[in-house]
């Protein structure tokens, strides 16, 4: 440690660096290791993944397979992982012989909305930020216990502790009956009930954080979901009061730093209605790898979220990143690909790609699907209302939800 990109070893071996998951962003981490210089090995089961199909190594095994991840680990230097739900225990034994970033026990945390929830509470005396108002419930007692005396919950968001992500393993639910019918249709697993609350606007912030304890992040991005999926991030100064956005940021490194964290590291807030001028922050999640909201630092900062995930793990210095530009990005979803009849249509890419400042990035996904993230269209400009000007129409031309919100 560090691992130098380019470098040989005794064995003749190149610095290669391996990522557990073969999904866009393990693609975009591969772009980023391999501009740099390093080999790079994928292991994920699906052979047309799209970070496996332009790797120098892809491992076409399951996440758990003791073959498989002795081959990672005999490859690469160091590890890392693309998505929050590869099982915490290979992290762990991965790690017994490589570095690996994010280590198993900050994603374990991440797995679970039950221990996520506590994390963040034990980091509010630091961190100056909590979660909002919520309740555990893993057993039909806990259930009649919040339908007796949590009625301040109501009405409220019913989530999975695990497994639940862009909308899915929620369920809205305004009454105590509707809350035991939740509770039953999602298998009666463990669960949260989160309070509904006044929500302004959603932000999220990036942290990245070397062995060192190096700390470097991005300004908030402003983040607008439709249907429990990000549509639209706004990422330029004062997207946010700067009250907000520096209380935002210092939460994110705390939270960071408290975990002892390693790589890059996504925080979602809250922004609440609470009667004062700029209303106030409530931490809702993380995520331990690069976030969709950041995938506007591929064309806006002079270094990516992907670029700082690289360094942190391969233990290179970590760059304080430059926003340089304006910037919209526009999530591309599967329904850009269909017609208002539901056939299949070629995305108008002539006119958005004639566009000043518009720059397209798939995913090398083969089939589109309703609901499935096949790329991201990123607009810059040397001024916000230009942007805004272009991304409209951007947004037009694909038929993209949320226009409203640009």
């Amino acid at each position: 440690m560090p691992i130098y990109p380019g470098s040989v070893d005794a064995a003749g071996q190149r610095a290669t660096l391996g990522v557990l998951g073969g999904g866009q962003l393990g693609r975009m981490f591969v772009h980023a290791a391999q501009r740099l210089g390093y080999f790079t090995a994928v292991l994920d089961p699906d052979a047309q993944s799209p970070a496996g199909l332009v790797s120098h190594h892809h491992i076409r095994t399951s996440y758990d397979d003791p073959t498989g991840l002795a081959q990672l680990a005999q490859l690469c230097q160091a590890i890392t992982t693309e998505f929050e739900n590869v099982p915490a225990l290979v992290l762990q034994t991965l790690a017994q012989t490589r570095p690996v970033a994010p280590g198993a026990g900050a994603v374990g945390i991440a797995q679970n909305r039950i221990e996520e929830k506590a994390h963040f509470a034990a980091c509010a005396a630091v961190s100056g930020v909590t979660c909002g108002p919520y309740a555990v419930i893993e057993t039909p007692t806990q259930l009649q216990a919040v339908q007796a005396d949590r009625a301040d919950l109501l009405p409220g968001i019913l989530k999975t502790a695990r497994m639940g992500y862009d909308g899915k393993g929620q369920v809205r639910v305004r009454t105590a009956a509707e809350l035991a019918a939740a509770w039953t249709a999602l298998g009666g697993v463990a669960c949260v009930l989160e309070k509904m609350l006044p929500l302004t606007a959603e932000c999220s912030v990036l942290v990245a954080r070397g062995w060192d304890g190096q700390v470097v992040s991005f300004a908030p991005q402003r983040n607008v979901h439709v249907d429990g999926i990000l549509a639209v991030t706004h990422a330029y100064e004062d997207n946010l009061p700067p009250v907000l956005a520096t209380r935002a940021r210092e939460a994110a490194v705390s939270i960071a730093q408290h975990l002892g964290y390693v790589g890059v590291l996504c925080i979602e807030f809250f922004v609440v209605d609470d009667g004062s001028a700029h209303g106030g922050l409530v931490v809702n999640e993380m995520a331990p790898r690069p976030h969709n909201s950041g995938h506007y630092t591929l064309d806006a900062c002079d270094a990516s979220q992907f670029d700082l995930q690289v360094h942190a793990m391969a233990g290179l210095p970590l760059p304080q990143p430059r926003h340089h530009s304006p910037a919209i990005m526009l999530n591309l979803l599967g329904e850009v690909w269909f017609d208002a009849n539901g056939q299949l249509q070629e995305p108008d890419w002539q006119g958005v790609l004639s566009l000043p400042g518009t720059h397209l990035h798939l995913y090398g996904k083969l089939d589109a699907r309703p609901g499935r993230k096949m790329g991201h269209l990123t607009i810059t400009g040397p001024d916000v209302a230009g942007v805004k000007t272009v991304a409209r129409r951007a947004a037009d031309l694909l038929g993209l939800p949320g226009l409203d919100a640009i």
